[in-house]
Formats: C-alpha cells, sequence, structure tokens
C-alpha cells in the first residue's frame, strides 16, 4: 500500500468511510459468532457460520476497493466457494444425525 500524504477530500471522506464500515462489519461479525456459540438450535449456528462467512467477504471486498488491490477480489470470490461448501457440509452432517436420531427414536417406540 502506497501512503499518499496529498488525498483530496473525497478520497479523505471514502477513506473515513470505508474504515468506519470495517469497523461496523468487525462487531457484526463478533455478535455472529457468539450466536454461532451460543445459539439454542444447530439451525441458529449454521445460519451464523454462514452469515459469518458473507460478513468476512464482504471486508475482503472493501480491502480490496481500500487498498486497491485486485486481487483481493479472487481471494473474496475463494472465500464464497469455500464458505459455501462448508455450510453445505455442516447442514448435510446434520441432517444424517437427525435422521439417525429419528430413526433410533423410533426402534425403541417399538
Amino acid at each position: 500500500m502506497l501512503i499518499q500524504t496529498n488525498l483530496t477530500q473525497v478520497e479523505t471522506v471514502t477513506k473515513y468511510f470505508f474504515t468506519g464500515l470495517l469497523i461496523f462489519l468487525a462487531i457484526a461479525l463478533f455478535f455472529c459468532l457468539l450466536r454461532a456459540v451460543i445459539g439454542p438450535r444447530i439451525v441458529d449456528r449454521i445460519m451464523a457460520v454462514n452469515m459469518m462467512g458473507t460478513v468476512v467477504m464482504v471486508m475482503i471486498g472493501i480491502l480490496a476497493i481500500l487498498l486497491k488491490e485486485g486481487y483481493l477480489v479472487d481471494i473474496a470470490l475463494i472465500y464464497a466457494m469455500i464458505s459455501f461448501l462448508a455450510v453445505v457440509i455442516i447442514t448435510k452432517v446434520y441432517m444424517g444425525i437427525y435422521r439417525q436420531n429419528k430413526e433410533e427414536d423410533g426402534k425403541e417406540r417399538e
């Protein structure tokens, strides 16, 4: 990142806006992490993990604009694919455990 001392007023406002937005998103990411840890149901946890992936992608996109680095957009796209696959796998595992518990409950009643 190049340090620029002669920024225009619009660039300065944009820099502070994006920095404030990154701080806000970091706080939102913290609350998503709390929901993922304390969520009373597994669905809450899965949604929190999905939301965390989305917030991180937005943060990477904002950093790409702020730092003027194009490769960060590629990293955000790769992170999107990994996040999507993680949520699909977590859901698949949960559905397998749910079905197994349901079958065991049905056998116990017989």
